[in-house]
Order: C-alpha cells, then sequence, then structure tokens
C-alpha cells in the first residue's frame, strides 16, 4: 500500500546529497514533479549535505553512500544519530546493496533505505513515508534484513525485554508484530480494525517504553524477541 500524499498540506521539503550531477537532476526532476514534494537544497558531497541540512532544515535528506569528503553514512550520524538533539529523517539512497551498508545506514538513524534501482515510485513513497515518520527499505533487502535481526550480533538499539520497566500490552504487541512485518500504520489500522490515530497513540507508547527511535528499531526488537512471526 502506497503512501498516501498529503492534501492541503505543505509541500515536503527534500535535500539531495549525490555527487552525481546526472543523479541529483534525476531525482530533483521527478520530485519537483510530485504535488507533495518540493526540492529545496542539493549537495554534492557529505560535508556540504551536512552544512546545508542544518541551515535549511527539509523535512527529509537523502543521502548517497559514496561521495567525497564525508561519506553519506557519516553524514546520517550527524544528522539523525542517537546524540544528535534535534534529528533530522534521513533516507540513505545508494547503488550498493551491502548489508554493511544497510547496518551503519539503520544504526547512523536513517529512516529509511532505497537503492537506486528501486525506481523513482518508490523514491517519492520512501520521501513520504519519511516524512510521515514511517520507515521505507527497499523490497530487495527488506527479507534478509529482517533475518539478519533475528541474529544475536544485530545492530538494533531498543532495550531487550527482560530489562523494560514496562511491559508492553497485548495490543502494543499486535501492533509492533504488524511493524515487523512491513505493514504501514494504515494497514494495521485495518488489520486491527481500530483508527489510524490509535496506532499512532500505541506507536508512540512503544517507542517510550523500547527506548526505540524509529519502526526500525521496534522491528528490529520484534524479530529479536519473537514477536515478528505471522499469526497461523
Amino acid at each position: 500500500m502506497s503512501t498516501p500524499s498529503r492534501p492541503g498540506a505543505a509541500p515536503i521539503r527534500v535535500l539531495i546529497a549525490d555527487d552525481q550531477d546526472m543523479v541529483r537532476t534525476g531525482f530533483r526532476f521527478f520530485l519537483d514533479a510530485q504535488p507533495d514534494i518540493t526540492v529545496v537544497a542539493e549537495a554534492a558531497d557529505g560535508e556540504e549535505a551536512v552544512a546545508l541540512a542544518r541551515r535549511v532544515r527539509p523535512d527529509v535528506c537523502l543521502l548517497d553512500i559514496r561521495m567525497p569528503k564525508l561519506d553519506g553514512l557519516a553524514a546520517t550520524r550527524l544528522l539523525a544519530g542517537p546524540d544528535v538533539p534535534d534529528p533530522l529523517r534521513v533516507v540513505v539512497v545508494t547503488t550498493f546493496d551491502l548489508d554493511e551498508y544497510v547496518y551503519g545506514a539503520l544504526r547512523g538513524g536513517a529512516c529509511g533505505f532505497l537503492l537506486k534501482d528501486s525506481g523513482p515510485t518508490l523514491l517519492a513513497e520512501a520521501v513520504r513515508a519519511a516524512a510521515a515518520g514511517d520507515s521505507l527499505v527497499s523490497p530487495s533487502v527488506t527479507v534478509r534484513l529482517l533475518q539478519h535481526l533475528t541474529a544475536p550480533q544485530t545492530p538494533a538499539a531498543p532495550r531487550p525485554a527482560a530489562t523494560l520497566p514496562e511491559p508492553l500490552t497485548d495490543r502494543e504487541l499486535d501492533v509492533v508484530r504488524l511493524v515487523a512485518l512491513g505493514r504501514t500504520n494504515a494497514e494495521i489500522a485495518a488489520e486491527l480494525y481500530v483508527s489510524l490515530s490509535t496506532v499512532k497513540t500505541h506507536l508512540s507508547s512503544v517507542q517510550l517504553k523500547l527506548g526505540a527511535r524509529n519502526r526500525v528499531e521496534i522491528a528490529a526488537w520484534a524479530w529479536q524477541h519473537g514477536h515478528a512471526r505471522p499469526r497461523p
């Protein structure tokens, strides 16, 4: 299910950082054609991207990984990392489908990971998802990522179940399971027969209890602790 645009809302302001002029031009051309998205800044290297992002404060930053001066993973940590007091929303967009890049991006605070060959439609969906506080990971890496997240050496940040100051309710666990299975908020609401605002309330409570910064970390916790299996 695609993430809906926001009728009547201000356009989503996007920064594009990539060292290839043609990539930036292509991204800008497509995104600016969307009625709910506007490109407000471009950068050709990581240092420029960080400086521009801090000055312009876009709603979403699209960062390539391999850039001069400062790579996209380092830039992501500076803009969205756990030590950043007012983090920005970062989607990493790369040619390279490598596990260490996926983990590095998500550990660094990225709320999305997209391959450049995913196509323009998925690019716009990733921007909308990030702006809405959701996460989008390229379908081609999602299954492998979730399989790896079940291993003990994975980089998930939330607290383990044994140290939770307050346990999750049954309904919160239902929401967590569906997040881990890749459902959007709208899909979770439909499946659980609740309102969208109720889903958002549950997710806020879950993030607080787990110490999770985003949906990716919620999914990581669910997979690590056996709460991500589809119900029979």
